[in-house]
């Protein structure tokens, strides 16, 4: 795997389609174009994954709460998906269980909800990680007994999948460049460029470690930048209205202690009933997600006190007999949705019953534009986005003749290959301290297997080689220095919050988001990728922007 500043020497002078955009639909496409034989390259203006897709409330699901509102055909290419996404990355894709309770005053009956439960299943044709379970007050309280029991009438227990949505993301991307794709990070798309006839041609990206100009000549190109579509858009000339809609969801960070739930259980909020979930998240707990109109900057979106205390309230009212409050929030994060605009015509419409469709579509100049969508129909998503550029292709009759199908439902992603079917993953970590012998822990070889599936093997080897890779990245915690050189040499990091956030999860999970290891990251990087001493201070202060914005909340504390 090329590293970033490789990647950005290997950019062609000319390919069948460049992707804008780094998230996980971004990621998707650029997976399907390489795996057709398209010639392709994807430009990220910051990390893999920077934003949407490392801030969801990464889950893999149906959308259970789709079928109140009669959207079954969403639902149904949802389980669909689950179910493929689960077979591409089972290392990283892991069935979860979600218990729903039902209270005299949820305005929900249990029998509807029951009934609900068997249409789920069986728009999912039977194939969900697992079958629904009723449960009755008694059997709810064995399951989960911090819940709130008064008024309990009973609790349907079904299944969905939690991810890493970052390394999803990513691992994507990896596969992508191993079928010939080239992905440049840190590569700020500045403007289209145009032929005589007015259609897009090509790109100016900037790289963004030195601030060079390069033209990259496109016979199509997609924009697929999630909340930074319209800003694309304005590229590609006047618009007269705003094709996004775009809503924030924040989560909190709790110690597991604080919040020691066994399933994920969805929250109806008591105040406004909107549905947030409590997760379990190994040593932690996580509460979210908020869906609140947002017309910021993208990027610089975060958690208020008014979302955080609407959360922690959400938490404590099925929960009364462990309370969350404000100074046991580990941490925080915020994400935005680019949902699509409704039309003017529709009129006023609450952020929670904005459709979570998405929608292709090709400007006048031949920009290709993709938009909404979920993270679990990622890959569904991105065919037809290729199909569509394979028919521009097509018709301009830039087509290659060798071109074909490229079927992204039947390979693995890179961490999956080779992964045993019964998914054991404590196997895997045995198989992964025996292979290598380099005195890797029971807790460390397990944490590598649940990162990375069969690449932590490779990992491995770099400890056996240099055991100072070895040393934990935060004192006491799990993450290992080899991590750092992995994501640098095989992963695309090319700064510190590259690693923090999204290579690790240091920044949500550590009570000190990592800052005591900042400069041991950073000097390690400095080494790897040869930084000047200015360019290892600016990624520092970079992260402890990253780490202080997610804090931001507890100044309107003090005012």
């Amino acid at each position: 795997m090329p590293s970033r500043e490789q990647m950005w020497e290997k950019i062609p002078e000319e390919v069948d389609l460049v992707v804008i955009g780094g998230g996980i639909t971004g990621a998707g496409i650029v997976r399907d174009a390489a795996r057709r034989g398209l010639r392709v390259v994807l430009f990220e203006q910051n990390d893999i994954a920077y934003g949407t897709s490392s801030r969801s409330s990464k889950l893999i699901h149906g959308g259970l709460r789709y079928l109140e509102s009669y959207e079954f055909s969403l639902v149904f290419e949802s389980v669909s998906e689950r179910r493929v996404v689960m077979d591409l990355a089972p290392h990283l894709v892991n069935p979860q269980a979600f218990l729903f309770p039902i209270y005299q005053d949820s305005g929900k009956s249990l029998r509807m909800i029951s009934a609900g439960m068997w249409l789920y299943d069986g728009l999912a044709l039977f194939r969900s990680p697992k079958r629904h379970r009723a449960l009755n007050p008694g059997e709810v309280a064995e399951e989960e007994p911090l819940l709130r029991q008064e008024g309990l009438q009973g609790a349907p227990l079904y299944y969905d999948c939690s991810t890493d949505d970052a390394r999803l993301t990513l691992e994507t991307i990896i596969d992508a460049t191993e079928n010939g794709a080239v992905v440049v990070s840190w590569a700020r798309v500045d403007a289209l460029v145009k032929d005589d006839q007015g259609r897009v041609s090509g790109v100016i990206v900037k790289n963004g470690r030195d601030g060079s100009l390069r033209e990259v000549k496109a016979h199509t190109v997609i924009n697929a930048t999630g909340p930074w579509t319209d800003e694309v858009l304005a590229m590609s000339g006047p618009r007269t209205g705003k094709m996004l809609r775009p809503t924030k969801g924040i989560h909190i960070v709790v110690e597991r202690n604080k919040l020691p739930i066994e399933n994920a259980v969805v929250l109806f909020h008591p105040v406004d009933k909107r549905v947030l979930f409590a997760l379990p998240w190994g040593e932690r707990t996580y509460v979210g997600t908020t869906d609140t109109d947002y017309d910021g900057v993208p990027g610089e979106e975060a958690a208020t006190l008014e979302d955080v205390d609407y959360t922690i309230a959400a938490a404590n009212h099925y929960f009364p007999t462990h309370p969350i409050g404000r100074d046991d929030v580990i941490s925080t994060w915020a994400g935005l949705r680019p949902l699509i605009a409704p039309e003017p015509e529709v009129g006023e419409m609450a952020e929670s019953k904005v459709s979570r469709e998405h929608q292709i579509m090709i400007g006048q100049d031949g920009l290709i534009t993709i938009a909404g969508g979920k993270l679990t129909t990622y890959r569904k998503m991105a065919k037809e986005c290729v199909d569509v550029a394979v028919n521009l292709l097509k018709l301009s009759d830039k087509l290659p003749e060798d071109i074909h199908s490229g079927q992204t439902f039947k390979f693995p992603l890179p961490g999956a290959v080779g992964w045993p079917e019964d998914d054991d993953h404590a196997k895997v970590a045995a198989e992964l301290a025996k292979a290598c012998d380099c005195d890797l822990s029971e807790e460390v070889s397990r944490h590598l297997v649940d990162t990375y599936g069969m690449r932590a093997l490779e990992l491995a080897k770099l400890c056996a080689a240099d055991p100072s890779l070895r040393e934990p990245i935060v004192p006491g915690r799990v993450e290992i220095m080899a991590q750092v050189d992995f994501g640098v040499r095989e992963e695309l990091a090319a700064s510190v919050s590259d690693i923090m956030i999204r290579r690790t999860q240091i920044f949500f999970r550590d009570f000190d988001q990592g800052l005591g290891s900042v400069e041991k990251v950073a000097t390690r990087m400095a080494h790897l990728i040869g930084w000047s001493d200015e360019e290892k201070q600016k990624s520092v202060d970079a992260y402890k922007a990253d780490v202080a914005l997610s804090r931001r909340w507890k100044e309107e504390l003090t005012g």
